[in-house]
């Protein structure tokens, strides 16, 4: 079995994300027609082409398409808010990566942690060593995390040259996590 690139991760996320929320809700909308399975199987050929655009794509393509996938994919009447873990996914480093949060400047400590691959702690310390910006509203600038995900280079979570942006020993008990997010 070959190992699973960035852009086959993606693709498989994309895929199940796919199936879930528009051609299993149309299966059963149309009562099993068997167009259903035409439209599913281009889909899952398109999401090898969309991952391959987020993954190698210019700027430009890439956010277009990834604005298209999230308006798809995550419609709601309130803005685009995953959960802290979602941008530990393929599709939520890609964002990260591409685009850094589409909504908000800040994020907290957390959320910075998940779209850089360390923990809360590991981003508390970067902010008090002063390698990441503390934003004046609380949190972290999300321009601060892109920029430090670009530097780490593709695919890269940021590992980083500080042993200790790793630490998973628990929250620092001087910092709430209410302090974290505007």
């Amino acid at each position: 079995m070959r190992d699973m690139t960035g852009s086959d991760a993606l693709a498989e996320q994309l895929i199940r994300l796919l199936d879930a929320r528009l051609t299993d809700p149309l299966e059963i909308l149309l009562d099993g027609d068997g167009s259903v399975d035409v439209v599913r199987a281009r889909l899952h050929r398109r999401a090898l082409d969309w991952a391959f655009v987020i993954e190698h794509g210019s700027e430009p393509e890439a956010v277009g398409m990834l604005a298209r996938l999230i308006a798809t994919l995550y419609p709601d009447d309130h803005a685009f808010a995953p959960p802290v873990q979602w941008w530990r996914t393929p599709l939520g480093q890609a964002v990260a990566r591409r685009m850094g949060h589409p909504f908000v400047t800040s994020v907290s400590y957390a959320m910075a942690g998940a779209m850089l691959g360390i923990t809360r702690q590991g981003v508390h310390d970067l902010v008090r060593r002063g390698r990441l910006p503390r934003h004046p509203d609380g949190g972290v600038p999300v321009r601060a995390v892109r920029d430090r995900l670009l530097a780490a280079g593709p695919g890269a979570s940021d590992s980083g040259p500080d042993p200790q942006t790793r630490d998973d020993s628990g929250p620092d008990p001087q910092t709430r996590d209410d302090e974290e997010q505007p």
